[in-house]
């Protein structure tokens, strides 16, 4: 059943979730928008595409400052590939409040033509004032809560006379960052079968727009059963990157499809929230002492304050997650859902799309 999220419609329930660095570029998104879902581009550190190539300076490798790290000739060019493949089907981009240059990137993204704009890593409270010269672009907010979307759309509201046109309901299980500290992922009280009634019922307070359920969500069955629970689709993350076309490296995807139960984590991160991923060698060397040096070259993220979180928890987010998309596994930070040890194949967008929509073993 299609979906409409502001003017645009998606064939089929299902967001791609926006994963980043380099993990959801043009290939994976422009797919995922072909074969009917909704593809998202990860706007994280677009300065890396295309093997540095527009970025303007870079120290050891690394894009400098966030005006190279989140790079606008990069994401321009990721748009216009990603539409080479997906053409007129709406396209999304997920930029995270807690970006340093937040505003630019969000006019960078309007600027190259993206449709939605899905946007979490804190409240986009200002997201409508910094894309209103792109009525049309649709504005999806990430929320783990319903008091997060009752601020988003009392402000909205009141301030520029808008609603967000969809959202995105962020449970404990996704990977990457959690809107929760280590004791609500586990807490029974915070679990997505419990949060997604009480976003409808804040929804339904406010007017129409589309729920999508996120984290921890895997099959068919997840599906059905978040709609069941008042969503009207989902958005999936780590499943995607089980996918030929997805942009990361073959080894990112070795990482995963090695990754057992036991290795999937609750990390510590420099923004100061906990973060999913797998446990691999980096986190041995931060424990040891051995991690490579934290330098802050991209400055990526506002919560670190320049390096000051990175040293509290032994390693430069943007440097790891880098890593991990070079395929550099002594040294990389993979994010995983909490399920992402069930991955055991690779296949292409299409398969999975059709899986999702019809049941595994249709």
């Amino acid at each position: 059943m299609s979906v409409k999220i502001g003017k645009y419609e998606i064939k089929h329930p299902i967001i791609q979730g926006g994963m980043g660095l380099g993990i959801s570029w043009d290939k994976l998104a422009g797919n995922v928008s072909l074969n009917g879902g909704l593809g998202v581009i990860s706007s994280v550190g677009t300065g890396y595409y295309d093997d540095l190539k527009f970025s303007e300076k870079c120290i050891h490798d690394r894009p400098f400052s966030s005006l190279n790290f989140y790079n606008k000739k990069a994401l321009t060019q990721i748009v216009k590939n990603a539409r080479k493949i997906c053409g007129d089907a709406p396209l999304a981009m997920n930029i995270m409040c807690a970006a340093n240059d937040y505003e630019r990137i969000v006019k960078d993204s309007c600027e190259a033509g993206i449709n939605i704009i899905i946007s979490g890593a804190g409240l986009p409270t200002n997201l409508p004032e910094f894309t209103a010269d792109f009525p049309d672009v649709a504005l999806m907010p990430i929320v783990s809560s319903a008091k997060a979307l009752k601020i988003i759309a009392k402000r909205w509201s009141g301030r520029y006379n808008r609603l967000p046109d969809g959202v995105v309901l962020e449970g404990p299980l996704s990977g990457g960052h959690q809107g929760f500290t280590y004791e609500q992922c586990t807490d029974p009280e915070y679990q997505l079968e419990k949060l997604i009634p009480q976003v409808r019922a804040e929804i339904d307070s406010w007017g129409e727009f589309p729920l999508f359920a996120a984290g921890g969500i895997w099959d068919k069955s997840d599906i059905d059963r978040a709609k069941s629970l008042g969503a009207n689709g989902v958005q999936m993350g780590t499943r995607f990157i089980g996918t030929f076309e997805c942009d990361a490296h073959e080894k990112f995807k070795e990482v995963l499809l090695k990754a057992t139960k036991e290795d999937i984590k609750l990390l510590k991160s420099p923004v100061g929230y906990p973060a999913r991923g797998i446990h691999t060698n980096l986190q041995d060397m931060i424990v040891a002492g051995s991690a490579p040096k934290i330098s802050c070259v991209s400055n990526c993220v506002a919560p670190c304050e320049r390096g000051k979180g990175a040293k509290l928890v032994g390693y430069c987010i943007a440097d790891r997650l880098s890593d991990a998309y070079l395929g550099r596994q002594e040294s990389g930070l993979f994010f995983t859902g909490a399920n992402g040890w069930k991955l055991n194949e690779i296949i292409s967008v299409k398969e999975l799309m059709e899986k999702l929509v019809n049941g595994e073993d249709s």
